[in-house]
């Protein structure tokens, strides 16, 4: 993530986040006792990020502000906060309920398995029977960014937890995303209509891997973890 002292131009912010790597950067700009934040993949802005907040609540939190337990933002998607509680961080989003729908011909080839359910939001939510579905898929990348979904979420009820996931967003530069915020946007919902309850503990088990705890109340979705400072520095442009 990288705090501004005044927005920059658009080409430069992408230019910052292609030269990043990274699957999104964030970027804010203090607004009196608020920030408005922004996302970039390596190729594109995007209207929601879920671990890019949580990096830049976790700066302001403890870097710029660490009197105050919560951060609040401004962005594409609304009103988004950061609470910080112990060692864990709380993003509140919206919630983004995804309805059944039926797969873009060769979608399950490119993806893999044998899912069992398929629904939509911004992205296509497709449901396997176990984990170790999900674990085993090995996508056609050139295939998926060529289709209808903006991205591709797989889940499948969890072997410790009440579920798993992976995120694919080939689309915009990105073949997995490690850890995904937005897709619990979606994820949320679903299985707490499935299981019946709105609390969750989830895991997004990519190569990285992810432990989120997700609470439901409302349009809301709360989505809990940890982060870790790993490096600082200056961004000459």
């Amino acid at each position: 993530m990288c705090e501004l002292p005044k927005w920059l131009p658009d080409e430069t912010l992408q230019a910052i986040a292609e030269e990043n790597n990274l699957s999104e950067t964030a970027f804010f700009v203090r607004k009196g006792d608020r920030y408005d934040l922004r996302w970039f993949t390596p190729v594109e802005e995007v209207d929601l990020c879920g671990h890019a907040t949580l990096a830049a609540g976790f700066v302001i939190l403890n870097d710029l502000a660490q009197d105050d337990p919560v951060v609040n933002f401004d962005s594409q998607s609304g009103p988004l906060s950061v609470h910080r509680k112990g060692d864990r961080y709380t993003l509140d989003f919206p919630s983004r309920p995804a309805k059944p729908t039926n797969p873009e011909p060769g979608l399950v080839e490119a993806l893999g398995g044998e899912p069992r359910q398929f629904l939509a939001n911004q992205d296509m939510l497709v449901v396997y029977k176990r984990e170790a579905d999900v674990r085993a898929l090995e996508p056609d990348f050139a295939a998926l960014s060529k289709m209808e979904p903006r991205g591709v979420i797989a889940t499948a009820p969890g072997s410790d937890c009440d579920f798993v996931s992976r995120f694919f967003v080939p689309k915009l530069g990105i073949n997995e995303d490690p850890v995904t915020g937005a897709a619990h946007c979606v994820l949320t919902p679903y299985w707490a209509e499935r299981l019946g309850r709105n609390r969750l503990h989830a895991r997004q088990i990519s190569k990285r891997g992810g432990e989120l705890w997700c609470h439901l109340h409302g349009d809301r979705v709360e989505i809990s973890g940890h982060a870790v400072k790993v490096i600082d520095g200056i961004f000459e442009v």
